[in-house]
């Protein structure tokens, strides 16, 4: 099975539980053992790929502009992109920068999804049985890339994906683990750090920073 092979599904899962005027946003990035799986919430219409008219690739975070921050300060975005994105207006980004922005993402492992591929015309919060609907799916993606270190982003995504109740401020650099088709993955929850997390982009980026230097660098420096 490959990523694309999942499309059908969440495109059948955007017309139950979605914006029906909107399409699924569904992922991006390295999917061939990536250093890092970055798991979001959900997407919202302001990702310029959610309109039916858009023919290009579907991903995370497209035309918008404050989570390329934290890419940025964790140095999975160059400082040159960064600036690219932050000068263009939404409209501004066309077929060609977004998958410019994607292959960076890409060459520097990285994945990026959401747990909830729903696409909403704000951001409303979904419920957690609407999310979990969506779990199974989400581990065949984990399955299909296996990338070496998992980081989900705030309570809910990280208390539905391990299972347990999570609360981030009191599990910051602190390593779960899950079995999916007999694989061990490493989980990192980090706070959410976009829309009403913005204050806590700092308590991301260290973390995030963190995780790096101790779980993938590290692993780097064994390897040679």
């Amino acid at each position: 099975m490959k990523i694309a092979d999942l499309k059908k599904e969440y495109d059948k899962m955007q017309v139950k539980y979605g914006a029906k005027q909107l399409d699924s946003i569904y992922n991006g990035g390295c999917e061939e053992n990536p250093n890092i799986c970055f798991v979001f919430m959900n997407p919202t219409g302001k990702n310029i790929a959610s309109d039916k008219s858009w023919n290009g690739r579907k991903s995370p975070w497209l035309g918008t502009k404050n989570i390329w921050k934290l890419f940025y300060k964790v140095n999975l975005l160059s400082e040159d992109t960064f600036r690219k994105i932050q000068e263009k207006k939404p409209k501004e980004w066309d077929y060609e920068f977004c998958d410019y922005v994607y292959e960076e993402i890409s060459n520097n492992k990285v994945f990026i999804t959401n747990l909830g591929k729903c696409t909403q015309i704000d951001a409303r919060p979904l419920t957690d049985d609407v999310l979990k609907k969506y779990l199974d799916l989400l581990f065949k993606e984990i399955d299909i890339i296996k990338p070496k270190i998992i980081i989900t982003f705030g309570n809910q995504v990280s208390s539905i994906i391990l299972n347990k109740k999570i609360s981030v401020s009191e599990n910051r650099k602190v390593c779960h683990k899950i079995e999916i088709n007999k694989n061990i993955y490493k989980v990192y929850p980090v706070y959410y750090p976009v829309g009403n997390g913005i204050f806590n982009i700092d308590k991301s980026i260290e973390d995030i920073n963190w995780i790096i230097e101790n779980e993938i660098e590290n692993q780097v420096m064994k390897e040679c």
